[in-house]
Formats: structure tokens, C-alpha cells, sequence
């Protein structure tokens, strides 16, 4: 009896044990987080083709455009939805026709900066564009370009959000 008594005792501080020793834990989420698709970058071989083609085919509009100190338009920005753009550049001998990077949206940027130096992520500081919006850049392995942005309220981006129909 004694026997069948220390055996039961023993039993059941296993299962007190068993449940207040061992909390589950939840796994590590190692997504970044506020982030989104905004744009892709195309250098343009044809610029009058290239808008013609977005704008008047496809039906997009241009939100904004940045000019040189000529006056000449470098690059426009059109916009394909409310929050999806394509970044439209000349090309040039540095800057050859085609996609040439793509655009990601973080909610902080600062924040992102961090936890991807953290992960072993070569990232520049980031630095104020001239649409207002800090942005950096990182490259995949595969030599792609991602540009990372955030769009405060007076960025060009975020008013054509905004304002967008």
C-alpha cells in the first residue's frame, strides 16, 4: 500500500510538473512587417513610346515628374493604382533600358533599417529623396535592386495617394 501511495504522489507531481513547468512558446516570426509592393523602376530606351504606352494604352496617369535644371522631364512616376506606381527614368549608358529595381513600402523605415543590419543586410543610411520620402536601397542575391521607402505625409507618393481617383 505504502508502495502504490508513493508511486500515485509521484504521478501526480509529474502532472503538476507537466503542466505549469513546460509553457509552450510561440516560434519566432522573422517577417518583416509593415511593408508592401509600391513600384517597379523602368528605364526607358523611347521616353515619348514609353509614357505613350502606360498612360494612353494602358490607361495609367502620371502622378509626378522630376526635371532637370533644363527643364526636361528625368523621370515620372505613374500611377498604375492607389498605391502601385511605375518609376519611369531615361536610360542612359549607367542606367540601361529595362526594370531596374523595384520599390518597397515600409511603415518605418528606421525600424526595417535595423532589423535587416541585424540579419547580416549591407544597408546604407537612409537618406531623403527628392519626392520627399527617406528611402535605401539593398540588392538581392541576385543583383536586384530593392528600393526601400517610407512615404510621410508631405512625400510626393503619399499625397498622390492620397489623392488619388
Amino acid at each position: 500500500m505504502r508502495r502504490l501511495i508513493h508511486s500515485l504522489a509521484l504521478f501526480a507531481a509529474g502532472l503538476v510538473a507537466g503542466h505549469f513547468l513546460p509553457q509552450p512558446t510561440q516560434a519566432q516570426d522573422t517577417r518583416l512587417t509593415g511593408i508592401g509592393l509600391n513600384h517597379y523602376g523602368v528605364a526607358a530606351k523611347d521616353w515619348d513610346a514609353t509614357i505613350d504606352f502606360y498612360t494612353k494604352t494602358l490607361g495609367f496617369k502620371e502622378a509626378f515628374n522630376f526635371k532637370d535644371k533644363d527643364g526636361n522631364v528625368t523621370t515620372s512616376y505613374v500611377q498604375m493604382s492607389k498605391e502601385n506606381f511605375i518609376e519611369i527614368s531615361r536610360a542612359t549608358a549607367a542606367n540601361p533600358a529595362g526594370v531596374n529595381h523595384v520599390g518597397i513600402r515600409v511603415d518605418d523605415l528606421n525600424a526595417t533599417v535595423a532589423r535587416l543590419r541585424q540579419r547580416g543586410v549591407t544597408v546604407a543610411d537612409p537618406h531623403t529623396g527628392g519626392s520627399k520620402a527617406p528611402l535605401t536601397n539593398i540588392t538581392d542575391p541576385n543583383g536586384v535592386r530593392l528600393e526601400l521607402l517610407e512615404y510621410p505625409a508631405d512625400s510626393l507618393q503619399k499625397k498622390a495617394m492620397d489623392g488619388y481617383r
